[in-house]
């Protein structure tokens, strides 16, 4: 059986959101080019309906048109994600630290992705297999912070992962068989960690990023929900 009949055995659909960034981008092509899901769906910033993770009312409508499908949610991604851009860069010092810089890094990867819990977890069916993975990052792990720096990226990816393990607590209660996860996708050939790829890193195309994102996806079991996950399928401390 293959990763993605395993995850589909009971049928129904997948959504990626953050699909036209390069990882997404990615997922969208190996989810719909193994053709295991009834249906594929990508949203963006830049798609037809648009979702912006800054937008709790795009959020709630792209839930709803996956609603009104009447093809139960089996596999949901978030892929979105902010480090740099918009003149704001990685803090090297707490001197550093801007209260705006911050509070947008909370906002697109932390927030953004709660809301879509909120909104797109209702949809996971009572019954059967349905998983939630957010693409959290290494550096958001508090144990494993020795190199210091960062401190909007790390604190807001640190709070997703208390979302996702929040959340899979109480998606526990309603599907015993519903996966909730955050992994780590590693240092991947992207616009947003291509100007920090140091020489000697281990960075991969957004494709084999993807691959590796699906084969962790594919070997969950309930048990392992609410853990944090690299993209070799090692469990990394909160």
């Amino acid at each position: 059986m293959t990763v993605e009949q395993e995850i589909s055995r009971d049928g129904g659909q997948a959504v990626v959101i953050g699909s036209s960034g390069g990882i997404g981008h990615a997922l969208m092509d190996n989810l719909r080019s193994r053709g295991a899901f009834s249906r594929v769906t990508g949203f963006s910033r830049t798609g037809n309906p648009a979702l912006d993770i800054l937008c709790e009312k795009s959020i709630a409508q792209a839930a709803a048109e996956i609603a009104g499908r009447n093809e139960p949610l089996r596999l949901l991604i978030v892929a979105s994600g902010f480090l740099h851009g918009e003149g704001m860069q990685p803090e090297k010092s707490f001197r550093d630290l801007d209260a705006a810089a911050l509070a947008h890094s909370m906002a697109v990867n932390a927030i953004g992705p709660a809301m879509v819990m909120k909104h797109f977890l209702p949809l996971f069916p009572r019954r059967g297999r349905a998983i939630f993975a957010a693409l959290s990052a290494r550096v958001g792990s508090i144990s494993d912070n020795r190199l210091g720096g960062w401190y909007g990226y790390r604190a807001s990816k640190a709070a997703l992962n208390q979302f996702v393990r929040t959340g899979a607590v109480e998606l526990a209660r309603r599907s015993r068989e519903a996966i909730c996860v955050a992994v780590h996708p590693g240092t991947v050939d992207t616009a947003l960690s291509h100007p920090f790829a140091k020489k000697g890193l281990n960075v991969r195309t957004p494709d084999e990023a993807a691959a590796n994102i699906l084969d962790v996806i594919g070997r969950l079991e309930p048990g392992d929900s609410g853990g944090f996950f690299a993209w070799d399928g090692s469990e990394i401390p909160f």
